[in-house]
């Protein structure tokens, strides 16, 4: 029994903790060292294998950097001019030893790693959270690829990777062109357009624009990525200085001719159409710019002298159907087919007539039909309508013709609201048997039914129809006079 009470005495006195003493002087240095200690000490908790994992001290400073050597000699050197006296505070604390003890029930290392904990006793971390002290603790496996990115130390592949995922990447350190170019090729290779044009507007800012297009010329990945990029952010004079650089004459020139766009003004627009029309274009695209600016220049005078007439109240036309939109900026079709509407009957030598419009600007026969048809459909000018439909020939004999086919006039005439006697004309006039039929019993043209059947011997279906016809009306008459009719050779 007595020598159990003196291991006892024993392992209290050897204890690597010192007891408490009220005539401890120097507490928060006992304090300071019993820190080291323990920091010392979890060698033996933390896993020593794990390379990836980097040891801070209590400070929060990486174990082994150069600051933290220095700091561990400054404090060994005044930790060994107070070795006596920690030697004589621990014999002094012995006399403390024979006191009750109560065993704790969890280590230093549970207190990190979360075991053992009593419910009754506070946590380390909870006392930490509550006196606003910063825990060190998480930070002992701190992984290094978190000091990589402070550093903010990467390579060009590493920042396009960081980039494509979406993280947020300062390009100010790559100084030299070399690193820049190595940055742009890399971005180029992820084949990743949104990386790319972040690179370039890097480089758009950072680099001298000779120096750029020259680098870019032998890129032409990037160098349509860049031209695009300035087409849709529309910095006009740097997309003009890239294009000459690259001596593209006509996309210079398609460049210059899309700012009318911008312009509002009419007359300014005229002129500056007027301008291009000396541009370094191609045969096909002069053309269209001398036609453009031609139309806006009838435009213009069509315009002022219908507003004229309108504000006059000079013409009955503008009285019954007033407009609704200038015809400034609209396209051909649309200027046709407002000639058509308001200046249909006029000379062929004014600006507004349809067949000075339809010569000026070399106009199909097809789409010229087309539009004059739907403006005066629109009108209710059926006369206008068959005149535009009905041809001479060399020896003066006249004949319906359509150059968009007489199945679409019908559906122009039936949208305008046409009478039967209108529709029927030219429902005839189709060709194709089944498609007259078809669209015959669409519109209810009975007459063009019964007659169809009829030059077919379809003795049948004629007599099938009689049923979809009004009892008593003249078309079951003419069906009833066509089947006792015993000169018809019917097929069946």
């Amino acid at each position: 029994m007595s020598r159990a009470r003196a291991d006892e005495e024993e392992y209290w006195h050897s204890s690597k903790f010192r007891a408490f003493t009220f005539d401890d002087e120097d507490d928060e240095l006992s304090q300071l060292k019993e820190s080291k200690r323990a920091v010392n000490s979890l060698r033996d908790i933390v896993d020593d294998d794990d390379d990836d994992l980097e040891k801070v001290s209590w400070s929060g400073e990486p174990v082994g950097s150069i600051s933290w050597s220095i700091k561990e000699t400054a404090s060994s050197s005044s930790s060994s001019s107070l070795e006596g006296r920690d030697t004589s505070l621990q014999k002094g604390s012995s006399s403390y030893a024979a006191l009750p003890k109560q065993v704790s029930s969890y280590s230093l290392s549970s207190l990190f790693k979360g075991r053992n904990r009593l419910p009754s006793l506070p946590s380390l971390s909870d006392a930490f959270s509550d006196t606003g002290v910063k825990n060190y603790a998480p930070e002992l496996r701190r992984p290094k690829a978190e000091y990589k990115d402070y550093s903010n130390d990467w390579s060009p592949r590493d920042t396009v990777r960081r980039m494509q995922r979406g993280k947020v990447c300062s390009l100010e350190r790559f100084r030299s062109l070399q690193d820049k170019l190595v940055l742009l090729d890399e971005a180029v290779a992820r084949h990743d357009g949104n990386v790319i044009t972040a690179v370039l507007i890097f480089l758009k800012r950072t680099l001298r624009r000779e120096v750029l297009f020259r680098e870019l010329e032998v890129r032409q990945v990037a160098l349509c990525h860049l031209i695009h990029f300035l087409k849709e952010t529309g910095e006009q004079k740097l997309l003009l200085d890239l294009l000459r650089f690259l001596d593209r004459t006509e996309e210079v020139a398609l460049s210059q001719y899309r700012e009318h766009l911008n312009i509002q003004d009419v007359e300014k627009k005229r002129e500056f159409l007027k301008g291009c029309i000396g541009l370094p274009f191609s045969a096909e695209d002069i053309s269209h710019i001398q036609d453009h600016y031609t139309l806006l220049e009838r435009q213009i005078i069509i315009e002022t002298n219908d507003r004229h007439l309108e504000m006059a109240g000079q013409s009955e036309i503008f009285r019954k159907y007033p407009r609704k939109a200038s015809i400034l900026n609209m396209p051909l079709v649309t200027t046709l087919f407002y000639s058509c509407f308001y200046h249909y009957t006029e000379a062929e030598g004014t600006f507004s007539s349809p067949s000075n419009l339809k010569k000026t600007f070399k106009i199909p026969d097809k789409q010229y039909v087309l539009t004059a048809l739907a403006a005066r459909a629109k009108l209710r000018a059926w006369e206008d309508v068959d005149a535009l439909l009905t041809t001479k020939n060399w020896l003066g004999y006249t004949k319906k013709k359509a150059p968009i086919g007489f199945h679409r006039v019908v559906e122009i005439l039936q949208r305008n609201n046409a009478p039967v006697q209108v529709l029927q004309e030219y429902v005839r006039l189709v060709e194709d048997v089944e498609t007259r039929l078809n669209l015959a019993t669409k519109y209810k043209c009975h007459d063009v039914v019964i007659d169809t059947y009829r030059d077919l011997k379809d003795r049948i279906q004629l007599m099938a129809y009689k049923c979809k016809v009004e009892r008593g009306s003249a078309e079951e008459e003419k069906i009833n006079s066509l089947l006792n009719n015993m000169q018809i050779r019917w097929k069946n």
